[in-house]
């Protein structure tokens, strides 16, 4: 019998006109409804055997490719924790049926528990999937517009030294160890935890991240200072593959409550793990490294990105501007405080007799010039 009961719900099996098998839940427990699902799926089949039409396909199957396909992103574990969310609103949709009301019903819901940033993050990786299924697997023809919630800009959270001290001196061994080496080489968490020993050369002052644990997918050349290179030696021995581990693991979760007590203990608020990053950027600017150079040590795509720092170079900008000080400018000025007078004092005998001003002729002026 194709119908068949598992748990409270209806299953169907069958072998479509094409030699595959078919065995998936009707998502009800009563077995009219179900019979008429599986009608469908039988008329869609043999339509799609028979005339060619594209297979309707689900929001399931395609996360399910998805995950496949991005398997290797350096975030596809948040990817994964996203869609479980989406999944009480698309699980049991067909992609034709994901169409704007949906993804504005979404939209809204997530909006109530969420910033419109963590909300954006939805709502590009429902684009993202959309997009591969119309694109990529030619699955479906059309797709929703999905539009953004504007995001306002923030400032550039970064500490002084002074700061950075106070919470180094507050977190727990194993987190104040991969914050100073954060802090000294800018890398991100996901690349700091997951750093191992066979990605690092000691001797020759140097790590590197493989293009597919960045974020920006090109490999990371990361040259270690003095301070890096003094946590690596401390941790160095403790484990085998990975570089910073507790308890014989890595340290996979860093904003923990040890983090924020930390952080309420050195008095600082408003600061995410991630913002080590942004302090070591901050840190480079400030003491002359360029936006360029910045760029490549911090493994950025774009140049875009690191404009954010732009306004933290002013010192930089002011030693620069010096370059071209002097090249012409400074030796005019000097020119004129030496020249001026005695030209201005023979222009005036020229225009002024020694009897004095007369009353200008009628229709006659006196051309004054100002060099």
């Amino acid at each position: 019998m194709a119908l068949y009961k598992r748990g409270n719900l209806w299953w169907t099996r069958f072998t479509a006109p094409n030699g595959e098998r078919v065995s998936r839940s009707t998502g009800t427990e009563e077995k009219k409804r179900a019979q008429e699902y599986e009608d469908h799926l039988k008329s869609e089949a043999w339509r799609v055997y028979k005339l060619g039409e594209k297979p309707r396909r689900t929001w399931k199957e395609a996360v399910v490719r998805w995950l496949q396909e991005r398997a290797s992103k350096a975030d596809a574990k948040k990817d994964l924790g996203k869609l479980r969310w989406l999944d009480n609103y698309l699980g049991a949709l067909y992609l034709d049926e994901v169409n704007r009301d949906v993804v504005d019903a979404i939209k809204h819901k997530r909006l109530e528990i969420a910033s419109t940033s963590t909300a954006n993050r939805y709502l590009a990786l429902i684009r993202a999937i959309l997009r591969a299924a119309r694109d990529e697997w030619e699955w479906i023809d059309h797709i929703p517009a999905i539009k953004l919630y504007k995001e306002p800009r923030k400032r550039i959270r970064w500490l002084r030294p002074d700061e950075a001290q106070r919470l180094l001196s507050e977190l727990p061994r194993h987190l104040q160890l991969m914050a100073i080496f954060s802090l000294a080489t800018g890398l991100r968490q996901s690349n700091v935890s997951y750093l191992r020993w066979d990605q690092v050369d000691l001797e020759r002052g140097y790590a590197w991240i493989h293009p597919d644990e960045s974020k920006s997918g090109r490999a990371i050349n990361v040259p270690l200072n003095n301070d890096a290179l003094a946590v690596l030696h401390e941790v160095q021995g403790e484990d085998n593959d990975y570089c910073f581990v507790y308890q014989g693991k890595p340290v996979e979760r860093t904003s923990t409550k040890a983090w924020h007590a930390a952080l309420k203990r050195a008095g600082i608020e408003n600061f995410r793990w991630h913002d080590l990053r942004h302090t070591w950027a901050s840190w480079h600017v400030q003491n002359g490294t360029s936006l360029q150079e910045l760029q490549e040590l911090g493994g950025w795509a774009s140049f875009e990105m690191v404009l954010r720092y732009a306004h933290l170079a002013k010192g930089q900008l002011k030693r620069v501007a010096n370059n071209v000080g002097g090249t012409i400018g400074t030796n005019l000025v000097q020119r004129r405080k030496v020249k001026s007078p005695a030209v201005a004092s023979e222009a005036f005998k020229i225009v002024v007799p020694g009897g004095g001003i007369e009353p200008p002729t009628r229709g006659f002026s006196i051309l004054c010039s100002t060099d």
